[in-house]
């Protein structure tokens, strides 16, 4: 999905990461708008890529529980870019903030995820 989409990271510092992607073709709906499942497609792969790089992977792994967003502004070209940075950080869960902002960093979308943590058999 991260290549299809073409969504590229940035930064990833002290539990904080970023990264963009295109409005063109791939994630516009019929209108000509970012789609919103888009905008979820990139705040759920920051913050579970965030997430497993804060978890041993020998012994645990980590997914998705649950995603919600509000779609504040809309974008027909150019790129967005989301920035994940931590709410919780606990054994079992993790849950981010992601904020994705068009090129005049304006507030596009706010999302929160929750990751659960998951010890492997």
């Amino acid at each position: 999905m991260v290549q299809h989409l073409g969504i590229e990271f940035l930064s990833v510092h002290e539990n904080i990461i970023s990264a963009k992607m295109p409005v063109d073709h791939r994630t516009i709906q019929p209108m000509g708008l970012l789609h919103g499942g888009a905008s979820l497609v990139l705040a759920e792969t920051l913050g579970s890529v965030a997430s497993t790089l804060l978890i041993d992977l020998n012994t645990h792994y980590c997914v998705g529980l649950e995603i919600n967003a509000n779609h504040l502004k809309s974008v027909r070209n150019g790129y967005v870019t989301g920035m994940a940075t931590p709410i919780h950080l606990g054994k079992k869960t993790h849950v981010w903030d992601i904020r994705i902002h068009n090129e005049k960093d304006e507030l596009v979308c706010i999302s929160r995820l929750t990751v659960a943590i998951i010890q492997k058999n």
